[in-house]
This record gives C-alpha cells, structure tokens and sequence, in this order.
C-alpha cells in the first residue's frame, strides 16, 4: 500500500512538469523517428522503381517471367516469416497503435521495428497495393515506445510519446507535419490537452525538418487547380459528398469481407495467405501493371489531363480490387494511401459523369480529384480535419479549404447516419476478437486528461454530483492558466480539462466512461 501510495505521488509531481519534459522528449523522438521514416519512405520509392525495371526487363521473355513467379513466391514467404515472427506487424499498424492506446495491445517495440520495416519494403517490391503511411506510423509509435522504455518512463508518459512517435511518422511519410499533429489528436490520442499538443507539434516539426532538408519542399501530389469552383458548383459538392459516404460505406463493408474470406479457407498458413497478392500482382504486372504498387504516378497522370473516363473507371475498380485482396492477406501495409488514390478517380469520373449530365467545366477536373480523396478519407476513416488537412498539405493548395469542408462533412454526415464504424476501429475490434489475449494488470498508473464539452453531463456539475469511474481518481481540474485541486464542491465548466488516473489496467473502461461523462 505505501509502495503505491509513492507511485502515485510520483505520477502527480512528475504530471506538472510534463509540458517541458515532453517538448523535449517530443523532439528526441520525432529526430529519431523521422529519420526511420525518412530511410522507410526512400527504399519504398527505390522498391518501386525496381519493381518496373524488373517488369519492363521480363516482358517478352517467358524464362525470366518464371523466374520473377519464383523471386515473389520466395518474397511472400519471407514476409510470412516475419508476420509469423511478430504477428501486430500485419495489415496497417494504426489499429495495433489504437489498442495499445487504450490499453489492450502490448507491442514489443524492438521486433515490431525491424520486421515492419522489412515486411512493408518487401510487399511494396512485390507489387502489392499497399501504403506507407500505416507503417510509417506504428514505425514512428514504436519509436516512441522505445524512448520510453529507454527513459525507463510509466505507462502515462509512454502513451504521449507512442502519439508523438505516430504523428512523427506520418508527417515524415508525407511532408504534412500539421496532418501528423492532427490524426495523432483526433484517432490515436483522442485528447486535445496543451500537454499532448506541444509534444506532438514538436515531434511532428522535428520529423518534418529532416525530410524536407534530404528530400525537398516538394508537396506529394504534383498537379495545379487552375482556378476555384464557382458558387453554382456548390449543389454538386453535397452530392459528391452524399456519394462518397456511400461509397466510403462499401469500402469498409468489402475491405473487412475479404478479410474475413481469407480467415475462412481451411487450412490457409499465414504464407499461403500472403503468396495469394504476390502471386496476383506477378499476373497484373503482365497484364495491368499500372494497377501494381502506390498509385502515386496513377494520380499525376489523372490530373495531368486527358485520361478517358474507361480508363479511369478500369483503374479505379481495378485498384479497389487489389488494394482489398493486398490488404486483406494480412502483409504489412496500409490502406490510407490506396484509399487516397481510389478516392482520386472517384472525383474524377464524377467530374466526367456531371460534364456530361451537369455540362460541369473538365477545367475543374482537378477540383473535384482533390476534393474526392478529402471527403473519400472522411467517410472510411471518419477523420474529417485529418483529411481537410492532409489533403491541404499533399497538394500545396489552400484555396480549397471551404470546398473540401463542405465535401467532408456531407461524405461524414452519411457514413455516420449509415451506422458504419471508422475503418481502423473495425479493424481492431477483428484484431481483438483474433487474439483473445486479456491484458496482463500491469499495477502501473495512468494519467489521461479528459476536456469537459459544452452540453456534456459534467458541464456546470459539482464533482460530488456526478458519478466517477470506480477504477479511477481525479487528481486535477486544469482550468486555463490554473491547475485547481478537486474537491467535492468544485464545480466544473465547459473547457476544463480533467485530470484523471486509472491503473493500466483498467484505461479501457476508464477512458469510455469518462468520454461518456465529458462529451456532447
């Protein structure tokens, strides 16, 4: 008992010094996880173009083509191996992140590094329509665990560098340091205390630095929107967003049936699963090679002009095709990327579709590619101010910002009224369910910070009037400048942040109770 009561007095001393010590923490991590990312995203684009030397030098030549049929067959294998040797390396990385957020999932950071980044690398070089983002994120989360544990940190400050680590990885995958800040807040952390803010900005800045100084300023996506839709587009908009929802909606349903084939085949090994896409992809790179890979060039050439509506229609069925079965064997790989990319000729066959129903300008074929993958990533990932940003970000352009909030919020508004969950949290509730693995009671204590909304049940409540988690304490109220110590008759408000500790045990029930007691 007295052990513990020292654990907790040490958690709550160290708590108010936690905006400078993980500033500090933020940059270490976002330097160490920004280079990991840096080295990852550059052999991911070497991997590509590997991967069409290869298939320009095959063609014509059956002997060579047998050849390559056994060097993928061989690569799936060794991809097999490493998901055999560390099973939360497979599929995204995001949804083994989130469980480890709330307590469910415990990753050993020092294999899930190296066989992530290998894994990832290895599909990419086979071909596989797979992203880097996924990956570069629990690289980046990894990271930060292995500060921690480095730093011998508890559980409470391991989780703000885990954030850290993620948006580090994201902003270092894609040049969007802002995008990073925000998906680590609104789908890792979920807590948008000045705590986390300061240490994932910091992260996210210091990962960002690196890549721009070795790659470039360079946005992503490399295409000009020549002019800004005019107001009598604006009807349009809500209809691409009520048909993104839609659409949006059936990429989680089909994405998580594959998955669910492929655990239904009798007597399929993790390798027979994984040399299904491999052997796939040796096939398209025969027939459809532009279907191989991230569709990043797939994009450019869209928005270059001139791409027949067939053939955006081919590639677009064709991609949303491969990504699933890629995706769903298991390999080490995201769908944020893909997802991205399908998104793309969404918006541009509906920019063709309405020139010949609406007599809607082909100049602003661009417009709606762009707006297309914003409102296409809101309705799977149900992130809106991610997608508004990242999209913001990849392209360079903010003369977009009212158009594709209008675009995200219908494309949100239908997937929600549609009752589909986001993607990363089916995702994990499967990964769960496979496992079956309870927690271990760590005794280690957790401290979570929880904002008090307007409307909400705590919003104008005296702390003796509402109803605590058993599993937990408040040890704080944080009100702007001022950290008040509660007492049963302090009364709370609409913005305060309340500081709440839990065992590492119970952060899962905890953490819904108090998002229930806190939220509109």
């Amino acid at each position: 008992m007295n052990e513990n009561n020292k654990d907790i007095s040490a958690t709550i001393r160290r708590a108010e010094r936690f905006q400078v010590i993980l500033i500090g923490e933020g940059i270490i991590v976002g330097g160490i996880a920004g280079l990991v990312v840096l080295l990852y995203r550059i052999l991911l684009e070497n991997a590509g173009r590997w991967l069409q030397m290869i298939l320009n030098f095959i063609e014509g030549r059956p002997l060579w083509i047998l050849l390559w049929f056994g060097v993928l067959a061989l690569l799936a294998i060794l991809v097999a191996k490493l998901v055999d040797f560390e099973p939360l390396i497979s599929g995204s990385g995001i949804p083994q992140l989130e469980g480890e957020m709330i307590g469910k999932i415990d990753q050993t950071w020092w294999r899930v590094l190296p066989a992530k980044f290998v894994g990832g690398f290895l599909c990419i070089l086979g071909g596989l329509a797979l992203g880097r983002e996924g990956p570069s994120i629990q690289l980046g989360a990894m990271v930060g665990k292995g500060a921690s544990r480095y730093l011998d940190r508890g559980k409470t400050e391991e989780r703000y560098l885990l954030t850290c680590g993620a948006s580090a990885g994201l902003a270092a995958a894609f040049h969007a340091p802002l995008a990073g800040v925000m998906f680590s807040l609104e789908e890792v952390h979920r807590n948008f205390s000045v705590s986390v803010l300061l240490s994932v900005m910091s992260a996210s800045l210091t990962a960002d630095f690196l890549c721009t100084a070795v790659l470039g300023t360079d946005s992503v996506f490399q295409f000009t929107l020549t002019e800004t839709l005019p107001l009598e587009y604006y009807g349009l908009l809500v209809l691409l967003g009520v048909v993104l929802g839609f659409l949006g909606v059936f990429y989680n349903w089909f994405t998580l049936k594959v998955q669910s084939l492929y655990s239904r085949i009798p007597g399929l090994s993790t390798a027979g699963k994984i040399l299904i896409p491999f052997l796939l992809a040796g096939a398209l790179g025969l027939a459809a090679p532009q279907l191989l890979g991230t569709g990043h060039s797939l994009v450019e050439e869209l928005t270059a002009g001139g791409m027949a509506a067939g053939t955006m229609a081919f590639l677009l069925v064709g991609r949303f095709l491969f990504s699933a079965v890629s995706f769903g064997s298991g390999a080490p790989g995201g769908i944020f990327f893909p997802l991205l990319i399908i998104g793309a000729f969404i918006g541009g066959i509906f920019a063709q579709a309405g020139n010949w129903i609406f007599g809607i300008d082909l100049l602003y074929l661009n417009n709606f590619v762009l707006l297309a993958m914003a409102g296409y990533f809101t309705a799977i990932v149900r992130a809106p101010l991610t997608g508004i940003i990242l999209i913001f970000e990849m392209t360079g352009t903010v003369s977009q910002l009212f158009s594709l909030a209008v675009v995200s919020i219908c494309a949100y508004i239908v997937a929600t009224l549609m009752r589909s969950k986001p993607i990363y949290e089916s995702l994990l509730a499967n990964l769960l369910k496979k496992r079956g693995e309870p927690l271990q009671e760590s005794g280690e204590k957790v401290l979570r910070e929880f904002v008090v909304s307007q409307g909400s049940d705590a919003a104008g409540k005296l702390v003796r009037e509402l109803e605590w988690p058993r599993e937990s304490l408040l040890v704080a109220v944080k009100r702007g400048d001022r950290e008040l110590i509660p007492r049963g008759s302090t009364r709370l408000y609409p913005g305060d942040s309340l500081v709440v500790m839990a065992d590492e045990y119970d952060t899962a029930a905890v953490i819904g109770q108090m998002e229930r007691l806190c939220s509109e």
